[in-house]
């Protein structure tokens, strides 16, 4: 996607902000749009292109996207300079009940039609591209009218939203249904059309209950790495990938190396030097 995120990036936590602040190379951050007060925007963020992702948006709710929350993300686009903003093909609000979490829809027509058209309002308030991302998700509905591939096919047909392909959920979520990764992979990006990959989500995962659990706080395993270099290979080029980390931060030698890890695999330069702490 032209005027997109660019090489290989992290997501911005203040937990980390120090670290990052020495790191070199990087390509750009994704800050969390409801972590940031367009007011008063850390002096780190302006190092470097900037992707606002927000998780509190909903917007496959019927009851539409709330308008404070659509003008939260433009001026936080807005206040950080950002390049893109980035939200989730999901749900978090329900008949005024806020769930706390992010939920999957239902793939039908009906929740095509609801989320289209709260895209096209969020987008109508942004200066930037909205790039939307499919979740990791413990269930599907049984009504489902459509595969996931499908479902984010006639989604891009609706909307032209660009695509932010979290590697990591595929994963989990091929796991836990025990299907192949690759190949969801090949039949997600088979049925889209050159640059509607606007960038790549990695992270960390764990076994839960049986079940494989999308953390964000455990290194990014081999097999999301195998699955990222799988993915580079079906598309015009390299795209732009993030490392996801939301805690139980590792020392900034561990993390140099693992952005090392994703940025080999996404065919960038490695961004930081290899080796222990400068």
């Amino acid at each position: 996607m032209d005027g997109g995120p660019r090489g290989t990036g992290v997501g911005w936590r203040t937990g980390i902000a120090a670290v990052l602040d020495d790191l070199d190379g990087l390509g750009f951050h994704e800050v969390i749009a409801e972590s940031l007060h367009p007011g008063a925007v850390p002096g780190s963020l302006r190092r470097r292109p900037v992707v606002v992702h927000g998780v509190r948006l909903s917007p496959g709710s019927p009851d539409g996207v709330a308008p404070d929350r659509v003008a939260h993300l433009a001026a936080c686009a807005e206040a950080t300079g950002a390049v893109l903003v980035s939200e989730h093909i999901a749900f978090t609000r329900a008949g005024g009940i806020e769930t706390g979490h992010l939920l999957p829809l239902p793939r039908t027509r009906e929740a095509l039609d609801v989320l289209a058209a709260n895209v096209a309002r969020t987008r109508a308030e942004l200066a930037v591209p909205l790039a939307l991302e499919p979740i990791a998700a413990l269930f599907d509905w049984p009504d489902d009218e459509f595969d996931e591939a499908g479902f984010l096919h006639r989604l891009h047909d609706r909307t032209g939203a660009p695509l932010l392909l979290d590697v990591a959920n595929v994963h989990v979520n091929a796991v836990n249904r025990g299907r192949d990764p690759r190949a969801e992979i090949d039949a997600l990006l088979a049925g889209l059309p050159p640059g509607a990959v606007a960038y790549c989500h990695v992270a960390g995962s764990a076994v839960h209950d049986g079940l494989l659990h999308d953390t964000h706080t455990d290194p990014v395993p081999g097999a999301v790495l195998d699955l990222l270099a799988h993915t580079v290979a079906q598309l015009p080029g390299p795209p732009a990938v993030m490392l996801e980390r939301d805690g139980r931060y590792p020392p900034a030698a561990r993390l140099r190396a693992e952005l090392d890890a994703v940025a080999a695999a996404a065919g960038h330069r490695p961004p930081l030097p290899a080796g222990g702490p400068r």
